[in-house]
């Protein structure tokens, strides 16, 4: 199995000679510095020789002799001379310098040698050239902490497709993997002190989350015909850690708390509030026998797993059944517990200190801020980056991943063209332009900022291959904004890399997104509408969200229409009906008006139901102009934008568009111009 990662690795790498010179200029993410010198270094057909002075560890050796750039190691003069001057396994940096008689690799720690071996590998475009330019590259990291996300819960990935990413991370210099090890949807790691926890909750009579979740979201036992999912052995993930620390990266497991926990409460419905499976999502913190199931599984999991930091996820709990529950009520009382927020950080704080106590470090999302802040904790800002940054005001570690921009399950371009996906719109410029650190942040907060990861959640996503064309190549975008100093990027150039390093990856066996013909934004949003409503005042007879208000109460007749998402900040949002009265200042001859207005189930937002259209001389007595009905189903998955718009022929000054949303509770309303003509 191990030889089958490889060979996806380097498929035709360096063997296939072709007649371009591989550039420095191309490497993702791009180099600190780059030298130029004369020359190019050839590198043989097959008989290409290492030598590596100073390393106190045969792990590097192994790796580079398994990669037909170098077969051979050697005592002798080589062709890859590499001198790891001390053991400082933190440190990244790197020299390379490649002349026309070798290429000589400078380094602190293995770390470092194992980076400039991958930018030699970015340099032969996967086995396209075997003449490199001479140059000499100094290199290092912005950030300590550079990542991508797993979502294995949602839909159980092998260790094969696992080890496959890891060797995609490599190339891009990532070196953290987290993986989502747990949630509603399945618990994906042998855990032998609660054994019912791979016997039954890894497993559902569903295939696709989307399925499972409009049914009665159950589970069922492995030996049940029906069963889906899967679960890591303990050997499995010794396996995945040795593959991906022979790659320099880190394995972080997560072990969701205290919400997103339905599976664990339909195996053991003990620790639910109402001691009933099927019920809430959510742990119950009043129960001591919750504590000691999680510290249980955290033993185990800090045994098997070596990383620093364990991820307990955090978010989302909902909390309503803590709020009627009488052990939580009593553990609210007993601590002095003002509120359910200050329950869920209750559980936090004891968390960190058990985790603490093993010589770890927890991380969690945004939300373990909520009741106030475990000193120890590391933060994972998804909800923008305010929340990461008001924890390094308080002295803990941030990682940004917010999803407007890292999270890799939003379509990355036009919808109508694109696999079925979550909603939203993150194209590769998007990606690739958040930057996570202020300039306005000062220094002494600044040092707390640990790095950045890219999240990709699978409730849409069934298919590895799937998976694979959202990670590229916005992984690229996220690995370069991890490494590289800001006053470095430039999108177009990157781009251009891109392009080359997607060859690469293809070539390789992944399955990518095809940037090369990327249709881009919403045409209608690329240019300003002019109409007759444009400038004009609108009347709000409901308010607008604050949430979404694009550009307040002058949005919906600026001339600006929306991109592919409603997150834009073009598209203007209520949880309310609709109800706007537009002033066009005098009397206006009216031959057509209309909205559009789009749907994407996965983040609840739905078309209306009806909108209705009327005018009026005075703005007060309004005479109906005509009725548009949603003929859009409200189970397609889809992006779906439909016009809602009515022809009448009069003359009026006022008009008055009622849009009635569609009856879910908790569902949204997005529009983005009321153009009239």
């Amino acid at each position: 199995m191990k030889q089958f990662i490889i060979a996806l690795f380097i498929t035709t790498a360096i063997i296939t000679r072709g007649e371009n010179i591989g550039l420095p200029e191309d490497i993702i993410p791009t180099p600190a510095l780059i030298e130029f010198s004369a020359g190019n270094f050839t590198l043989s057909e097959n008989n290409n020789t290492f030598h590596i002075a100073g390393s106190n560890d045969g792990q590097l050796g192994s790796y580079i002799a398994s990669l037909p750039i170098a077969l051979t190691a050697t005592d002798t003069e080589a062709d890859i001379n590499i001198s790891i001057n001390g053991n400082a396994d933190d440190d990244e940096s790197y020299t390379l310098s490649i002349t026309p008689s070798g290429i000589y690799i400078t380094a602190n720690s293995e770390t470092g040698a194992f980076y400039a071996i991958q930018s030699l590998l970015q340099m032969t475009r996967g086995g396209a050239t075997n003449q490199i330019k001479c140059c000499t590259i100094t290199d290092c990291p912005r950030f300590a902490y550079r990542g991508l996300h797993f979502d294995v819960s949602r839909h159980f990935r092998s260790k094969e497709f696992l080890m496959k990413q890891i060797d995609a991370m490599a190339l891009l210099k990532l070196n953290t993997m987290h993986l989502h090890l747990t949630d509603a949807a399945g618990w994906r790691l042998q855990i032998d002190s609660y054994p019912r926890l791979t016997e039954f909750a890894a497993w559902r009579p569903w295939q696709k989350w989307t399925d499972w979740w409009d049914s009665d979201r159950t589970y069922c036992e492995q030996n049940d015909p029906r069963a889906y999912g899967g679960f890591y052995s303990k050997e499995d993930i010794r396996e995945i850690i040795a593959y991906a620390t022979a790659r320099h990266i880190n394995v972080v497991p997560e072990i969701e708390m205290p919400g997103h926990s339905e599976e664990v409460l339909a195996a053991y419905p003990q620790l639910s509030c109402n001691g009933k499976p099927y019920g809430s999502g959510d742990l119950c913190i009043g129960n001591e026998a919750t504590f000691t199931f999680l510290e249980n599984v955290l033993t185990e999991v800090i045994e098997l797993f070596p990383s620093q930091y364990i991820h307990i996820g955090g978010d989302e709990a909902t909390k309503d059944s803590w709020k009627t529950c009488q052990l939580c009520q009593k553990r609210m009382a007993d601590e002095g517990l003002v509120n359910v927020d200050e329950l869920q950080s209750y559980l936090i704080h004891r968390i960190e200190q058990f985790v603490e106590s093993k010589g770890r470090t927890i991380i969690g999302f945004d939300e373990i801020m909520q009741g106030g802040l475990a000193p120890g904790a590391v933060v994972m800002s998804w909800r923008g980056i305010e929340p990461g940054l008001d924890a390094m005001r308080q002295g803990n570690y941030a990682i940004m991943n917010p999803n407007a921009c890292y999270y890799l399950d939003y379509t990355q371009d036009a919808p109508f063209k694109e696999p079925v996906s979550i909603g939203g719109y993150t194209p590769l410029e998007k990606t690739y332009s958040f930057e996570p650190l202020p300039d306005s942040i000062p220094a002494e907060t600044a040092q707390y900022m640990l790095g950045v990861q890219g999240n990709l959640w699978a409730e849409y996503i069934t298919d590895d291959s799937h998976a694979e064309y959202m990670y590229y190549p916005r992984a690229f975008a996220i690995a370069e904004t991890g490494w590289t100093q800001p006053e470095k990027k430039n999108y177009t150039d990157f781009r251009r890399r891109s392009l080359v390093l997607l060859d690469q990856l293809r070539t390789m066996g992944y399955n990518t997104f095809d940037l090369a013909n990327e249709y881009g934004d919403r045409k209608e949003s690329q240019q300003p509408l002019d109409h007759a409503g444009r400038g004009c005042h609108v009347i709000y007879n409901l308010p607008y969200s604050r949430q979404y208000p694009a550009a307040g109460d002058s949005a919906l007749t600026d001339g600006i229409r929306g991109g592919w998402t409603y997150g834009d900040n073009r598209w203007q949002g209520t949880m309310r009906d609709m109800d706007v009265t537009i002033d066009l200042g005098s009397q206006r001859p009216i031959n057509y008006i209309g909205a559009t207005f789009l749907q994407s189930v996965g983040a609840w937002v739905y078309m209306p139901r009806r909108v209705d259209f009327y005018i009026s001389d005075d703005g007060e007595n309004f005479t109906p102009a005509g009725t548009a009905w949603c003929d859009v189903p409200d189970t397609s998955a889809e992006i779906r934008y439909k016009v809602y718009s009515t022809l009448c022929h009069t003359v009026a000054r006022y008009v008055r568009l009622r849009a009635t949303k569609y009856p879910k509770a908790g569902s949204w309303l997005f529009t983005d111009e009321i153009v009239i003509n």
